[in-house]
């Protein structure tokens, strides 16, 4: 999943970008630091955007902090807590990121950028998606929060992207399911098995996984002798995935091992 382009970064640096014009009269420092010095808003600001131009997102994250902290009732401070956010996020610090933006959203609710607060949470989390071997939390975490995003917005840009997304995490979570009922399989725990490919056609139906599913669940059901069921589910394989090769194996071992009295499945291919 973390070698998948990263997503919209075009469309999240414009709604980060906007109202920089109204600050750009300020005298920008490159060498300004963190520490407390009394400095004004518009200084504080571009000297940000200036160290976030510059890839320094750490240190734009800080001076965006700053922003807050020392001007906290101004219109700036609110546009900050953004940009920090956003600083964390390009710099690959999602629990900083995730916790900025959560910080704006528990003030700011209703507010026109909470939808670009939303997506910040959501895309931290997918970014952090690791391979089917891992622990899938995270990817859950992902799937919560775009569907959240696609639940509050669902007119907006980030709730486009957040479908595609929701259909790749779902999917990747659905190849978990997978990776443990195959493992379950190599040990000949067929009951085991038998829950994980259900699920995965119970929950995950829609993805690239389930013709591969329901094939599992034909084997794991003929190995623990119930071959009324290990039909039925490749009937249901064949039903829907007529023309595909688990379909073929699926077909060959019911008519190896459960042929039906009366055959009524549709040969592959006919």
């Amino acid at each position: 999943m973390r070698n998948f382009p990263r997503p919209l970064t075009a469309l999240l640096i414009a709604a980060a970008t906007v109202p920089l014009a109204a600050c750009a009269g300020g005298s920008g420092n490159d060498d300004v630091d963190t520490s407390y010095v009394a400095r004004d808003v518009s200084t504080l600001y571009k000297a940000g955007k200036t160290r976030l131009d510059r890839g320094q997102f750490d240190m734009a994250a800080a001076l965006f902090d700053e922003v807050e902290r020392q001007h906290p009732y101004s219109l700036w401070a609110r546009r900050a807590q953004l940009m920090s956010a956003f600083s964390y996020y390009m710099g690959r610090d999602y629990t900083k990121a995730i916790e900025s933006a959560r910080r704006f959203l528990s003030i700011h609710p209703g507010n026109k950028d909470a939808p670009y607060a939303h997506y910040l949470i959501a895309i931290s989390y997918y970014e952090q998606i690791e391979d089917v071997n891992r622990d899938q939390s995270i990817s859950k975490q992902a799937l919560d929060s775009l569907g959240e995003l696609v639940r509050r917005y669902p007119n907006t840009d980030y709730a486009a992207d957040a479908r595609l997304k929701i259909d790749l995490v779902r999917d990747h979570l659905a190849g978990k399911e997978m990776e443990i009922g195959r493992f379950y399989q190599r040990r000949k725990q067929w009951l085991a098995s038998v829950l994980r490919f259900r699920n995965v056609i119970e929950e995950y139906e829609t993805t690239t996984h389930a013709p591969e599913a329901l094939m599992r669940l034909t084997e794991s059901y003929l190995a623990l002798g119930v071959p009324e069921e290990a039909r039925k589910a490749a009937a249901v394989l064949g039903a829907n995935y007529p023309g595909s090769k688990w379909y073929e194996r699926a077909y060959e071992l019911v008519q190896k091992n459960a042929p039906a009295p009366t055959q009524t499945a549709a040969t592959p291919g006919a």
